[in-house]
């Protein structure tokens, strides 16, 4: 099959959360025997130059990327707060991203079409015009229902009406767009759950983020860490990790140096936002963007994934119990992970017991190796990535006739 990917960021480097499924699932696809071509967004946020990318995927794929400033803009923000329009959405409408996608269709016919998030999913008009391919959502999340949860853990009322008013007119968008699609691959099983029932007679699947299983042989729970203490990685400019860093930091991290008062916790991570580089409590370590995500996982002990919004999985926690890591972390952080709560990983939903879970994995390392290596098996199971994409091909096979 042909497919055309549209990327609300380049899938290279995978070196975070929404890149890494990207890169994963372009791999996947083409090792199945599919032909891919991604045409990928770049911006202030998150760039990338074509050349730092290795020939062989950029040849494989022809990815081409568009330029669009994503910085928030007060004037266009308020307009679409006025019009009850998703901002979110508007801010990834550009005449040069349209321009190229109308020339890629023209060029070539593509059996499926699908848009990497619902950010890429404004030009479905334009592309129903050039092609006849089944148009798929690729759902990250339910997008609304990040900002739902996040203005439901928001104190000041001001700020809580303005998220809510963001998250109705991002739903709105969201279930107009899923009128308009041929089917949805969805990360989680929670979130083909939700699709289903919103939307019955749309096709859904669930496809996980997927690693190459066979490239996963050396017993990487026998390493053992060089740095003693507790770690999280993830990128900062998402603001569900800000919330939840600044809660633990608030609630957790106090009582957790009263008890260990050597602990330390290492923050790495894109974008640090100011508050937390001048944070200045006994033990806090910020290490920053780091080169390799795999290596600073290996060098570091507990991974630790206080997270109360958000959607999705957690790419970042697949690949800390990968690493055969002890993870402790929220029901929504373990959403989508098939886990049994202390065999793959630990559930802590409020201070108390993430103090509990931490303690227990400190005083018993043991019992936190053999988590950390029930957890790696767990993923070399349900994510192998060549079985994902075959139920994925099965999936794309069926909608097409």
């Amino acid at each position: 099959m042909k497919i055309l990917m549209l990327c609300n960021k380049s899938p290279w480097p995978p070196s975070e959360g929404g890149p890494m499924a990207m890169e994963a699932m372009a791999s996947g696809l083409m090792k199945a025997g599919h032909q891919v071509k991604i045409l990928a967004i770049n911006s202030n946020k998150y760039h990338t130059d074509l050349k730092d990318i290795p020939k062989a995927f950029r040849e494989q794929t022809g990815i081409e990327f568009v330029y669009i400033d994503l910085s928030i803009k007060p004037l266009p923000a308020l307009y679409s707060l006025i019009r009850g329009t998703s901002y979110h959405v508007e801010r990834f409408i550009t005449a040069d991203f349209a321009r190229l996608l109308e020339q890629i269709l023209i060029k070539d016919n593509y059996d499926i079409i699908q848009f990497e998030t619902l950010f890429t999913s404004p030009y479905i008009e334009l592309i129903r015009k050039y092609s006849q391919a089944k148009l798929i959502l690729r759902a990250h999340n339910i997008e609304h229902l990040i900002w739902e949860r996040i203005s439901n853990g928001t104190r000041n009322p001001l700020k809580r009406f303005y998220l809510r008013r963001l998250a109705k007119a991002l739903g709105d968008y969201e279930k107009q767009t899923l009128k308009k699609l041929d089917g949805v691959v969805a990360i989680t099983d929670v979130d083909s759950r939700w699709f289903r029932q919103a939307f019955p007679r749309l096709p859904v699947v669930s496809i996980p983020f997927g690693i190459d299983a066979g490239d996963e042989e050396e017993d990487l729970t026998t390493i053992e860490p060089e740095i003693k203490g507790l770690f999280h990685l993830g990128s900062m400019n998402w603001m569900p990790n800000q919330e939840g860093i600044r809660w633990f930091l608030t609630e957790v991290w106090p009582g957790l140096r009263e008890q260990f008062p050597e602990l330390t916790f290492s923050l790495a991570g894109r974008s640090m936002p100011q508050w937390l580089l001048q944070n200045k409590q006994p033990g806090i370590i910020i290490d920053g963007e780091v080169a390799d995500a795999r290596r600073y996982m290996l060098e570091h002990q507990i991974m630790v994934v206080p997270l109360f919004s958000g959607s999705g999985i957690r790419i970042k926690i697949i690949e800390g119990m990968l690493m055969g890591k002890p993870v402790i972390t929220t029901p929504v952080g373990a959403e989508g992970i098939h886990y049994v709560d202390g065999e793959h990983l630990i559930i802590a939903r409020n201070a108390a017991e993430f103090i509990d879970a931490i303690a227990l994995c400190i005083n018993q390392p043991l019992a936190a190796r053999q988590m950390g290596i029930a957890g790696r098996k767990l993923v070399l199971y349900k994510h192998d990535n060549q079985m994902l994409m075959q139920i994925l091909t099965d999936f794309y096979q069926q909608i097409s006739g």
